[in-house]
């Protein structure tokens, strides 16, 4: 069932498994736009530097 159903009831067991659900996928979004950004910005410096 999907939110915009009809049939979709709002009781507490639905509002914190949905609430739940999305806090996930934030920390998950923002981790990986925060490391795609940060590797953007590291390979447009162009550091030559190697790390062994």
């Amino acid at each position: 069932m999907f939110p915009f159903s009809f049939e979709w009831i709002w009781d507490m067991g639905h509002v914190v498994f949905m609430g739940g659900l999305w806090y996930a996928l934030t920390i998950l979004g923002i981790g990986m736009t925060y490391c795609i950004i940060k590797s953007a910005i590291d390979a447009s410096r162009g550091n030559d530097e190697h790390h062994h």
